[in-house]
C-alpha cells in the first residue's frame, strides 16, 4: 500500500539518535573516550540545551584545549 504525497508539503531532515550514531560510529571504528562518557552523562544531568552541549563541547576538546 502507497502513501499519498502531499505536494506542498516541505523536504524534512532526519535526526540521527544517540544510539544510532553510536551504532554507525562503532562500524567506522569510532568510540568516545571515557572522558567524554563522564562529559555527555554530565549534559544529560544538567539538563543543557543543544547549543550549550556544542559550547561545553568545543570549549573542552576543541583545539585550543
Amino acid at each position: 500500500m502507497t502513501k499519498a504525497l502531499d505536494k506542498n508539503r516541505q523536504p524534512t531532515g532526519f535526526t540521527l539518535g544517540r544510539k544510532g550514531f553510536a551504532q554507525i560510529s562503532a562500524v567506522e571504528g569510532i568510540r568516545l573516550s571515557a572522558e567524554m562518557e563522564r562529559k555527555f552523562a554530565g549534559f544529560d544531568r544538567d539538563g543543557l540545551s543543544a547549543p550549550q552541549r556544542r559550547q561545553a563541547i568545543a570549549r573542552d576538546f576543541g583545539k585550543t584545549r
